[in-house]
C-alpha cells in the first residue's frame, strides 16, 4: 500500500487543500487517516481532503508526494475512484 497525497493547489474556506487516496484499499486509507488524526468528516468517497499546513505531518507519517495527476492516475488505476457522475448519487 502506499499513501499518496498531491499539492495543496484548492482553495476553501480561507486556506488550501489536498487529496490524500490510497493506491490500495479504504481501509487501509482509513487506517492511514486515523494514525494522522484526520477527522472522519474529512472523507469525500474517494479521498481525504487535507489543509495544507498538515502536509508535512502525513509525510513524515509516510505519505508519498506526488503530482495531482499523478494522484489521479494512481487513484483511478487501483480502481477505487468514484466517478463524478456517481458523486452526486453518493451525497
Amino acid at each position: 500500500m502506499t499513501v499518496l497525497v498531491d499539492p495543496p493547489l484548492w482553495p476553501r474556506h480561507g486556506r488550501h487543500w489536498a487529496h490524500m487516496v490510497s493506491d490500495a484499499s479504504l481501509d487501509e486509507l482509513h487506517a492511514f487517516a486515523a494514525r494522522a488524526g484526520l477527522p472522519e468528516r474529512a472523507f469525500d468517497l474517494d479521498h481525504y481532503d487535507v489543509p495544507d499546513e498538515r502536509i508535512d505531518a502525513l509525510v513524515a507519517l509516510g505519505a508519498v508526494p506526488v503530482s495531482a495527476g499523478e494522484l489521479i492516475r494512481r487513484l483511478r488505476a487501483s480502481g477505487l475512484r468514484v466517478p463524478g457522475r456517481d458523486r452526486e448519487r453518493r451525497h
